[in-house]
């Protein structure tokens, strides 16, 4: 028996694999990396909503004050609508790459499908930015109201949680063999950052560059947003469409390259 089978035993199949233990599993992957996040740590989940309110002011005061042609309304609430989708998809690429090596000493101990540890650190910042999600809420309503459109949020970010799954899966791989993937992704994180319509209106963007921002799904789940809860409007359904197709696209994408390269991680970890 080789060392790789030895340390990374193959799951057995089972058509219950999904109804206890894995689920479980899961589960405990999500609680021990909120647990992790907010260690000695006073102010607790507070820290997770310091960040985009001090941000959101920051910018509400260099475009509202210090440059005061700014004519869109409700600017911190605009500023917020694209702040919090794009801290879910940085914070939770930036995590979901470093995962495996990570949780190495679980790998090795357990014969779990090994996918599912990039994947449960995708949906641990989910609900690690729930407080954030629940602030952009809040204000909207307190500032636009409710309208019937809302439900069409939990679409949008299914089709993100999708998408950063699937980049999570493959760039997590490349993090075990080549150690600089995550300062590769920060770096990612810091370009994506201007290139996602977060305090510049989609007007703004040039006619010719305005069909691919709308592959891009950071960009697109903004902008479904902002027609969510600011304009009480459904999103434009190509817009839907390529935010659902691209995420899907990744997503499966992600799962075949993690298949092939996997069988190699004993080697590097």
């Amino acid at each position: 028996m080789s060392a790789s089978s030895t340390f990374f035993p193959a799951p057995a199949v089972s058509r219950h694999r999904w109804s206890g233990d894995y689920i479980l599993l899961v589960q405990n992957l999500i609680m021990k990396d909120f647990r992790v996040r907010y260690r000695n740590m006073s102010l607790g989940v507070f820290w997770s909503l310091l960040n985009p309110l001090v941000l959101m002011g920051v910018m509400w005061f260099v475009f509202t004050k210090i440059f005061p042609n700014n004519r869109q309304p409700h600017f911190a609430v605009f500023v917020l609508c694209g702040l919090v989708p794009y801290n879910f998809f940085a914070i939770a690429w930036v995590s979901a790459t470093t995962s495996l090596v990570d949780n190495s000493p679980l790998m090795k101990r357990l014969p779990v499908p090994r996918f599912i540890i990039p994947i449960a650190s995708v949906l641990g910042t989910l609900v690690h930015l729930s407080a954030q999600i629940g602030l952009l809420l809040l204000l909207n309503l307190l500032t636009y109201g409710l309208n019937r459109y809302w439900p069409l949020l939990a679409l949008v970010w299914l089709c993100e949680v999708m998408f950063v799954s699937g980049l999570s899966l493959v760039f997590s791989c490349l993090n075990v063999y080549i150690r600089d993937i995550r300062y590769v992704v920060e770096s990612a994180n810091v370009v994506l950052f201007w290139l996602v319509p977060i305090f510049y209106p989609f007007e703004a963007i040039a006619p010719q560059f305005r069909e691919v921002y709308q592959y891009n799904p950071v960009a697109a789940l903004v902008l479904a947003s902002r027609h969510i809860l600011m304009e009480a409007t459904a999103p434009p359904g190509s817009l839907l469409l390529k935010l659902a197709g691209s995420s899907v696209a990744m997503l499966l994408l992600g799962l075949l390259v993690f298949r092939k390269m996997e069988s190699r991680f004993y080697n590097y970890l």
